[in-house]
C-alpha cells in the first residue's frame, strides 16, 4: 500500500522554512502481530519539534534527516493484529507524519471520543494539558491572592495555566502578541489584564503596571526578553517554571542578557525547569481533574485547526509567527 509521508529533508540554520521539508511515496509493510494500521484523524504540531529538527542531545532523540518526522496524532484503526484494539477504534499516540500508519497497539491510548471531542486528547486532555497543570501547579504552586505572570499566553499551554491560576483564587496577567489575542484571554479566558509585547513601549513599566503587589508565579513559555523584564518583577519567595524557551529555538549562538541568578538568590526563589514526562506516573490523576474542570464548564479551550494533510509543514512554521490561538492541529 502507498502512503505519502514528509520527511526532514534538512537541518535548518535559523528559522526553518518549507525547504526543511519533503513530501515522499512509501511502502506500508504487512501488519505483524500486535500492530494496528492507522488512519490520522489529527496531527499535532508543537515548538519543541523545533528542537529535534537539531543534530543536538536533548530530552528526545533528535528526527533524523530522510525519515519522516513525528509527533502527537489522534488516529483511527484501520486494520488490527492486536487483541487491544479493534478497527474503529481511536487512539492516541506517537506516529509518522504520514497518510497512515502502523504502530505497536501497546504504545497507543484507547480514548473515548464521548468524553471528549478526539482533539481535546492533543490539548486540553493531552500535553499541553497536563504541562499546564504540573508545571503551576507542581511547580508554581500558586496561593489565593497571589499574582501569576504567564508568557506565550494565547498558546495552547498558556490559555489553560491562566485559567487553573483562576480557579485558585489568583490575580493572572498574560503577555501575548496581539490585541486580538489579549482581548480574547480576558473576555473568554479569565485573565485580569493581558499585554500585548509587539507593541508596548515599555514592557517593564507595563508589567509593573499589570502587577502592582510584584509577581509571585511566573509560567514561563518564551524566555528572552519579556522574561527578563518578569524576573525584575519577582517577589521574595517567587516561583519560576521554565516550560518553554520559544524565542530561543531558532537561534545560531547563544543570546546574551541580563543576570538575572542574583535576583533569585536575594528574593530566595525557586526556578525550575521541568518537562511533562517528568510526571508519567500522575497523569491519570491530571486527566482526571482536568477533564472534571472541563465538564464543569471550569476550563474553557481553544483550537487553531488547519485543514489538510499536505499543510503540516507551513502549520508547525505558523507556530514561531503567532498564527495560532490556543492549540495549533492539523485536520487530515
Amino acid at each position: 500500500m502507498e502512503i505519502t509521508q514528509i520527511v526532514l529533508a534538512s537541518r535548518p540554520k535559523g528559522n526553518p522554512t518549507k525547504e526543511n521539508f519533503r513530501f515522499e511515496k512509501a511502502q506500508v509493510p504487512a501488519l505483524q502481530e500486535g500492530q494496528v494500521l492507522l488512519e490520522p484523524l489529527y496531527i499535532s504540531v508543537d515548538p519543541y519539534m523545533r528542537g529535534r529538527m537539531n543534530d543536538a542531545k536533548s530530552y528526545t532523540p533528535p528526527f533524523q534527516v530522510d525519515a519522516p518526522l513525528e509527533g502527537g496524532v489522534v488516529a483511527k484503526v484501520v486494520a488490527s493484529k492486536s487483541e487491544a484494539l479493534q478497527p474503529g477504534d481511536v487512539v492516541l499516540g506517537a506516529l509518522p507524519w504520514a497518510t497512515q500508519a502502523i504502530a505497536d497497539a501497546k504504545k497507543l491510548q484507547k480514548i473515548n471520543t464521548q468524553l471528549a471531542p478526539a482533539s481535546y486528547y492533543l490539548g486540553i486532555l493531552g500535553m499541553p494539558g497536563l504541562t499546564a497543570y504540573f508545571g503551576l501547579l507542581d511547580i508554581g504552586q500558586p496561593k489565593e491572592g497571589e499574582t501569576v505572570v504567564v508568557s506565550g499566553a494565547a498558546g495552547a499551554v498558556g490559555m489553560v495555566v491562566g485559567q487553573i491560576a483562576k480557579l485558585k483564587g489568583c490575580r493572572v496577567v498574560g503577555l501575548a502578541g496581539s490585541d486580538e489575542k489579549a482581548d480574547l484571554l480576558k473576555k473568554e479566558f479569565g485573565y485580569d489584564d493581558v499585554i500585548n509585547y509587539k507593541t508596548t513601549q515599555n514592557l517593564r513599566n507595563d508589567l509593573k503596571t499589570a502587577c502592582p503587589n510584584g509577581v509571585d508565579v511566573y509560567f514561563d513559555n518564551v524566555g528572552g526578553e519579556i522574561t527578563d523584564a518578569v524576573i525584575s518583577l519577582i517577589n521574595f519567595h517567587a516561583r519560576l517554571a521554565i516550560c518553554g524557551q520559544i524565542s530561543h529555538y531558532n537561534d545560531e549562538k547563544p543570546q546574551l542578557g541580563p543576570r538575572f541568578l542574583p535576583l533569585i538568590l536575594t528574593r530566595s526563589a525557586l526556578i525550575k525547569g521541568f518537562i511533562m514526562s517528568n510526571y508519567h506516573a500522575r497523569f491519570p490523576e491530571a486527566m482526571q481533574e482536568l477533564g472534571a474542570w472541563v465538564k464543569e464548564g471550569k476550563l474553557h479551550y481553544q483550537e487553531t485547526i488547519v485543514d489538510g494533510f499536505e499543510q503540516l509543514p507551513e502549520a508547525f512554521l505558523g507556530l514561531f509567527t503567532g498564527q495560532n490561538q490556543g492549540k495549533m492541529l492539523v485536520k487530515v
